[in-house]
């Protein structure tokens, strides 16, 4: 319990102690009235001095209507009409109603806060020959850090010696670690469990996982569901509402029976069950604590407006390579089409002089294929021009060669039969020749085909795959997988084309995810309603347009957004209708008199407390 939670908890119970010394006094011996009021007043200050300066403060602010303000209508009125008792208690179980409020918000704020300790305090650089410690953000790209066992990684990079299982639960919300050994990229916010790592720097701070995890979880409440914004804008319109009601309540029937002193009585009650509190805290307490749920299992969702989204989706859009495929691609086959000793060597030494430059997950399987049968550098390229989703073209030794797609090969007009398969396949050639081409496969992840199925069962109504490999590959995989719909050879313009079309087709106030991790994936993810990004391997380019981040790439972690997502909202909207409920049940009993202070102040805090309680659900989501 914090220091603050404690005074509170002293001031409640230092009150409730003098009010039950005196109400027993009270009834013992009975006080007059003077001294009753000076008696009563102790407690009631004691505990509630607070909530009077916050009503002040919001009066001369312009912003009277809140609880606080309420709250001391309610407790002056009853002193108004000589209930002096029920003032006081009034005031006693509305401030112990939010002491297990502010308690129950600061365990989710320490959810998150938890979140945050992936942060590393130090970094170890090697400079001059010896260690130093630094803080990371004065580290740069290219140095050498050691990382020794129990300690954090504090910076992206690539290890150079050493080996050790790497403990990820912080990032990914997995808990079984991860063998790492030379050669092996690494994120910051992992700790190192076996033995001493050297690590070569691939990023600053700034750039880092760890950096960019800390940024999303702090911005993630900024963004504002729709029901949160709604209960806001019902709670500004709602209280003053209240508070004239409330008046009219006690004038016209006072005017008319000539009993104010009753009328007072049952105003006073009206305004007590009409406090919104307990829907203004539940309902950002459950998507606060949606968030946090999500963020312990490895996903990062950038605004409970997403969240909210997130529970309505029914269509379900998938890019394939690195998504629902490794992305780790391997040449399964060459074919030449020279039957020349040399054509082996010629067609990988002109397909690695292309292709060596690109990052991308093909061109990189072709270059590791190609790199035995290179000898020396006799083959460079010059005036490289990479065509997205098709290939590269380039200047070798005067000639100028290629290395792509069919679709490239149509575009520079060269003649050439289709290979045929179920495989990505380049095409390697030079003055206008084709001199062969590899195949290359990609493999589905293992987790994927229970993902889909798992979808389905929550309730998904369409899975589409787009992706830029030739139709018959995108096929096969979507046949593997049972995906609903797939569409193959797809340049960037021609997937925000598909997702158009997908868009429009969805029924009306549901959603559509689209999933991706490559830079081309950026434009379908920001013109998705969410767009959801795999962290681990996605580009920088393809997380900042995703409004949902999952950081292990696991595709079982969309369906564990989803489910989170569903069950927030559903605990939001079992708040919403008890609170409703309980509510206008007892503003109808006191309207007519059947209710006192003191049940109303029950009415208006217990459902409150009931409320948050059930908010606190949301922490222990997965």
């Amino acid at each position: 319990m914090k220091i603050r939670h404690k005074r509170l908890l002293f001031r409640i119970s230092a009150s409730a102690l003098m009010f039950a010394a005196i109400f027993a006094v009270d009834l013992t011996v009975g006080l007059n009235t003077y001294l009753k009021y000076a008696l009563y007043l102790i407690p009631y200050l004691t505990v509630g001095y607070d909530i009077i300066f916050k009503a002040i403060v919001g009066i001369t602010g312009g912003h009277p209507f809140d609880e606080n303000f309420l709250m001391c209508i309610a407790t002056f009125g009853a002193f108004g009409i000589g209930e002096l008792p029920e003032a006081v208690f009034v005031m006693l179980f509305y401030q112990t109603g939010e002491l297990f409020q502010s308690i129950a918000v600061g365990k989710s704020r320490s959810s998150i806060a938890a979140l945050m300790d992936i942060k590393p305090d130090k970094a170890r650089v090697i400079r001059d020959g010896t260690e130093n410690e630094v803080a990371p953000e004065e580290i740069m790209v290219g140095e050498m850090i050691v990382v020794r066992p129990g300690e954090k990684i504090p910076l992206d990079g690539e290890i150079t010696e050493g080996e050790s299982e790497l403990d990820y639960s912080k990032l990914t919300g997995e808990s079984i670690p991860v063998y790492a050994e030379p050669g092996d990229k690494v994120s910051g916010g992992a700790i190192c469990m076996g033995g001493v790592i050297k690590i070569k720097v691939s990023s600053e701070y700034k750039d880092s996982t760890v950096k960019k995890i800390l940024d999303l979880v702090e911005n993630a409440f900024e963004s504002k569901a729709k029901t949160d914004r709604l209960i806001t804008r019902f709670s500004a319109v709602y209280t003053p509402v209240v508070v004239i009601s409330a008046l009219l309540l006690f004038l016209i029937p006072s005017i008319v029976t000539k009993d104010p002193v009753v009328w007072l009585s049952r105003a006073l009650v009206f305004l007590v069950i009409s406090c919104p509190c307990a829907l203004v805290l539940s309902v950002p307490l459950s998507y606060f604590g949606g968030i946090g749920a999500a963020s312990r299992n490895g996903i990062l969702i950038k605004g409970s407006v997403y969240l909210e989204s997130l529970a309505d989706v029914t269509h379900v859009v998938f890019d394939k390579t690195g998504t629902l495929t490794k992305g780790k691609f391997k040449v399964s086959a060459l074919k030449v089409m020279s039957k020349a000793e040399t054509a082996n060597d010629e067609i990988c030494r002109t397909a690695y002089a292309l292709e060596k430059g690109s990052n991308h997950p093909i061109a990189m399987a072709v270059t590791e294929y190609c790199k035995k049968y290179v000898t020396d550098n006799g083959y460079v390229a010059v005036n490289v021009n990479e065509t997205a989703g098709m290939g590269v073209t380039a200047d070798i030794n005067g000639k100028c060669c290629f290395a792509g797609n069919a679709k490239l090969l149509k575009k520079l007009q060269i003649d050439f039969d289709e290979a045929e398969g179920d495989t990505g396949i380049i095409y390697v050639g030079s003055d206008k020749k084709l001199l062969g081409y590899f195949e290359v496969e990609d493999e589905i992840k293992e987790e994927a085909g229970d993902a889909i199925r798992r979808l389905k069962d929550l309730g998904i109504k369409k899975t589409v795959m787009l992706s830029g490999d030739r139709k018959s590959c995108v096929d096969k995989t979507a046949k593997a997988l049972s995906i609903d719909r797939a569409a193959g050879e797809l340049l960037p313009a021609d997937k925000v084309d598909e997702l158009k079309k997908e868009l429009s087709s969805k029924p009306s106030g549901k959603k559509l995810v689209y999933v991706g991790d490559g830079i081309n994936d950026a434009p379908v993810l920001g013109m998705a309603d969410i767009g959801i990004s795999m962290g681990a391997m996605g580009s920088d380019a393809a997380i900042e347009a995703a409004d949902v981040v999952l950081m292990d790439d696991n595709p079982q972690k969309i369906v564990s957004a989803l489910r989170i997502a569903k069950k927030t909202k559903r605990i939001v909207i079992e708040n919403i209708v008890f609170a409703l409920v309980i509510k206008l049940f007892f503003l109808v009993l006191g309207a007519f008199g059947k209710t006192s202070l003191w049940e109303a102040t029950f009415a208006d805090v217990g459902v409150m407390v009931i409320a948050v309680l059930n908010s606190m659900r949301t922490l222990k989501l997965k």
